[in-house]
């Protein structure tokens, strides 16, 4: 009769860690999902329209394209700023691993954004575009802030991190400008109607407000020690 079938230690600690790899990817492709599909369904609509007219995009194709594309990208830049309070509040610091994917995600939004302004509004008369940044004031924000998302993407290679050091992070705290400029950018469009530009003011002023107290609490708590420490020297 055969005996226990023995493990070993090495294979113990290779199989929870295989597990952990395993279920981080899925996660991973499951937000690649998530995050493809508003274009996904965006495009599928575009095509319908080009063929039949009848895509469900409104009376006005263009400006419920370019409304979409900004919508997704200031909820993407929303939903980025929020992964760091969140690891804070839950402790699962496998948060931070989506955060470079949902920013990189905003950029492609944004990007989408304003190349959908300037095909299909500014109809390839792009040198307008310098025009309409001076005199239209939701312009100039909305440009500023994709000129700022431009960095933030360009350095978000591990190889860039490696390079940059601290000033990678230093550079980073950009995306709080980014999403004041880009709820700026939404307020001022609209005119009118603020209701949803006001819900994404709200959002972000609690996670703005998140980081503030965070800030002055570990700063307290820094001087706290070094006054400690100076005492008992």
């Amino acid at each position: 009769m055969a005996g226990p079938r023995t493990t070993s230690p090495g294979h113990a600690a290779r199989t929870p860690a295989r597990r952990t790899s395993t279920g981080l990817i899925a996660a991973k492709t499951l937000v690649h999902l998530l995050a493809l599909t508003p274009a996904a369904i965006l495009a599928w609509q575009i095509r319908l329209e080009a063929l039949t007219g009848s895509g469900g995009l409104g009376a006005d194709p263009v400006a419920e394209i370019e409304h979409r594309l900004g919508l997704w990208a200031l909820r993407l830049l929303m939903i980025t700023l929020a992964i760091t309070p969140l690891r804070q509040l839950t402790g699962q610091a496998v948060l931070v691993t989506f955060r470079r994917m949902l920013g990189l995600y905003a950029f492609f939004y944004a990007t989408l954004h304003l190349t959908a302004y300037l095909v299909l509004d500014l109809r390839g008369y792009w040198a307008q575009i310098f025009e309409e940044i001076a005199k239209r004031p939701y312009i100039t924000v909305g440009f500023l802030a994709w000129l700022l998302l431009v960095p933030l993407a360009a350095t978000s290679t591990t190889a860039a991190i490696r390079r940059l050091g601290r000033n990678w992070a230093r550079l980073h705290k950009l995306v709080y400008a980014i999403g004041v400029l880009a709820v700026l950018h939404f307020w001022w469009l609209v005119k009118s109607d603020i209701r949803e530009p006001a819900l994404y003011a709200g959002i972000l002023a609690v996670l703005l407000g998140w980081r503030l107290v965070r800030h002055f609490r570990d700063r307290l708590a820094r001087t706290r020690r070094s006054a400690t420490s100076a005492h008992a020297a």
